[in-house]
């Protein structure tokens, strides 16, 4: 028997998220995908950073496909720059965090795979960093929904001396 195709459309779960000054689109969801897949595109402002602590996740890889300027990852210790046309795959288990340290806003693509969060994980998240109205997130609150959407925030960096 053939697959109904009727339910097909672009973007269907097209929602801009803004976590402060950053902002989330979803262009797969795993609803979409059968769970397989997860695509949202990445604004971040220049001179802009991840306000949500560093973070890992055991249940899936997340790939970052560089459309506009260049992001800053700092994966396992290690920056890596991600430009227009550069992919990088952050495996699982590795400590993550992005900064856009340039001048120019950044476009990204991330893909998640299999599609473990959604657009549910951004929308919580920005409703912690949004209250902060710039400062930093609750840490705690923070650290609540990413343990419930299978992220493991990383310990705080010490403090500078």
């Amino acid at each position: 028997m053939a697959r109904q195709t009727t339910d097909l459309s672009i973007n269907p779960s097209d929602e801009t998220i803004r976590l402060g000054p950053l902002a989330v689109r979803f262009l797969v969801t795993g609803e979409n995908s059968s769970g397989s897949i997860a695509a949202f595109e990445l604004v971040v402002p220049a001179a802009q950073r991840l306000g949500a602590p560093a973070h890992s996740h055991d249940h899936y890889e997340e790939t970052i496909y560089g459309i506009e300027g260049v992001l800053t990852w700092t994966v396992d210790g290690k920056q890596i720059d991600v430009g227009p046309g550069q992919a990088l795959c952050i495996p699982r288990g590795a400590i993550h965090r992005f900064d856009n340290n340039g001048i120019q806003d950044v476009k990204a693509l991330c893909v998640i795979t299999p599609a473990a969060i959604g657009p549910q994980y951004f929308r919580e998240s920005a409703e912690v960093i949004n209250a902060a109205a710039g400062g930093p997130p609750d840490r705690a609150k923070m650290t609540e929904i990413m343990l419930r959407h299978g992220l493991t925030p990383a310990p705080p960096p010490p403090p500078r001396a």
